[in-house]
This record gives C-alpha cells, structure tokens and sequence, in this order.
C-alpha cells in the first residue's frame, strides 16, 4: 500500500500492523513515530493510552512528516522487521489476538510488547526502577538494530535527573467505611490517607465512628511514572500515635489507559469503557467497572482493608488528564 505524505512517498505493508495483530483489509492511517511502524484504527488507541514516552502516535496523511520521520521509518524497515525485534521471544504454542479481538485482548498484548517488553531480547529491555513504567526513547527500534539504545538512555536519564512530568490529576472521593476496626475502648476516631509518589492528602477524622461517611474529595497528581496509590486508614489518638485500621492498594492504571484509549471523554454518550477485576491479589470485593459518565470518566470501588480485622471502604475515582 503507497500513501502520498507530503513530498515524501511512502511504502507501507498491508498485513502486520505494529501490534502483530492481523487485521485484514483494514487501512492504516496512524504510525508510531518512535517505534517505526503502521498501526490500525483499532489499536492506535491503545498505542495511545501507552504514553507518548512508549509509541507516538501521528496520522499517516494529516501530520507533517520530517527528513527524519522518513529516515527512521526506512531505517527501522517496516512492520515486519520491527515484530522481528519486538517478537524475538514469543511464547511458543501462544497466539495474538486476530482482527475481532477486544479492546481488552488487544490492550494486553500490545502492552506486553511494547510497554512491558516481554517478549524481546532480554539484553536489549530498558531496565527501569521498581514499580516504574517502562519507556521506550523515541526511534527505539532504530536504536535497537543499530546498538545505540543503551547510550541515548542514559543521557536522556542524566538530563531529566531531578524533573517530574505529570499527565494529569486523580481526584478521589472517599466515601464511607463500613464495620471498621475497634482501636480505642469501644470505637474508633478514623480518618483516611492516600499516598501518591511523595504526595500525601487526607480526609477530616469522624469522632466514635466505626461506620463513618466522609464524602470528602482528594486530590492526586499523577506523574508520568506512576504507581498504584497507597490507601491507609487511623484511629486517631490525642495523647499517643495514632493506630492502623487497615490499609489498601489502588491499581490506577486500568482507570488511566481506559480513559487514554478513549481520548477526549465529552465525545461520548454514559457508557463502560474499562474494568479492574477482582483478584487474590487485590483488595477489590467485586469487579470495578470504569464509566463515562456526563462526560467525565468515573470509577467506582469498593475495597475490604488488609491487615486487620474487619473493614471496607467505598471510592469513586475521576480522571482528570493534564489537558483539561
């Protein structure tokens, strides 16, 4: 397939798109610029919702295109090279998501590629910090091939050293809590406290209360490198320190790719756009689904505390990217 981009013709593939997804007969009219491929309707919201640190995403026809823009694509060697590098190591006996898959399948296999790296050669991963994202320098499969990946990193690192970059705002509505722990002789003073990176907020303390409505809204910035938000709940005391009553992760990265994937929420009537799923390996006492609600992307939650006895929590979770 030839597409006519400015001065500039370009030869793309019809078959492999930069997620390895095969979607027959599908035009393809976004590219990554910084990985070097063609990628479908269908999965440029989910290159998207990666962060522009991971796949830069740019229309094929309606973005400019440099000298090099054109190089790198040529250099990289299309779709096909690139599933080479990105590939090397795919699970044998495992399959990707055809042309029908959901936007869960295809958001997991995509994630695994690119952002997680999971199946490339392990010499070449970025190694990145504990609970840190990882993020893939512009034209890095370019850097790949040609053995620069290391070198640019750390020079990009050296330069960013100190700096925080955030993409956009968390507010949390902390609702009630339900049968929480005894910590003083017959009650409890709870209050709640989120932690985000070295950001700390809390909601006001409920005097001998173990069923307490707060309705209180919190504030987060979320930077680029994010990780879950750390939930704990106190018996506050005035002559002694103050006791635990429990404590929780929330997990913000299914609510935050869900409303990246999707992009500018007011285009869109109420509806459910994602779901973080309960597990043994989170504090979730059902499934929490991810709404667009009047515009405006909303997840609710209810979380049973850990390390105590007894205690639940109800939330409700908005994103607010930086844009807005």
């Amino acid at each position: 397939m030839e597409a006519i981009v400015g001065h500039h013709l370009v030869i793309y593939e019809k078959g492999i798109l930069a997620s390895g997804l095969w979607c027959v007969a599908v035009p393809y009219p976004r590219r990554s610029a910084n990985i070097g491929v063609f990628i479908c309707l269908k999965c440029c919201g989910v290159h998207r919702s990666l962060g522009t640190h991971v796949s830069k995403v740019l229309s094929v026809t309606l973005d400019e295109w440099s000298d090099e823009d054109i190089d790198a694509m040529i250099e990289v060697g299309g779709n096909a090279a690139a599933n080479a590098i990105y590939e090397a190591y795919f699970p044998d006996g495992s399959s990707k998501p055809g042309p029908d898959a959901s936007h869960d399948d295809r958001m997991r296999f995509i994630r695994s590629k690119y952002e997680l790296q999971e199946f490339l050669k392990p010499s070449l991963r970025i190694v990145t910090m504990p609970n840190a994202k990882s993020s893939l320098q512009p034209n890095y499969s370019k850097k790949l091939m040609n053995s620069f990946g290391s070198s640019n990193s750390s020079k990009r690192s050296e330069s960013c050293e100190g700096m925080v970059e955030f993409i956009g705002v968390l507010k949390v509505k902390v609702g009630k809590g339900t049968n929480l722990a005894v910590r003083d002789m017959l009650s409890s003073d709870p209050y709640v406290v989120l932690n985000l990176g070295q950001q700390t907020v809390q909601t006001s303390v409920v005097k001998s209360n173990l069923n307490p409505i707060w309705n209180e809204e919190l504030m987060l910035s979320v930077p680029q490198q994010y990780g879950a938000v750390k939930l704990k709940v106190f018996d506050h005391d005035t002559f002694s320190a103050d006791d635990i009553m429990g404590e929780a992760e929330l997990d913000i990265q299914p609510l935050i790719t869900s409303a990246m994937a999707y992009g500018d929420p007011t285009m869109f009537g109420n509806m459910q756009i994602g779901k973080w799923l309960k597990s043994n390996d989170n504090a979730l006492v059902e499934d929490s689904i991810i709404n667009i609600v009047d515009g405006k992307v909303r997840q609710e939650m209810q979380l049973k505390l850990q390390n105590v006895e007894s205690g639940e929590l109800e939330l409700e979770v908005e994103w607010m990217p930086l844009e807005q």
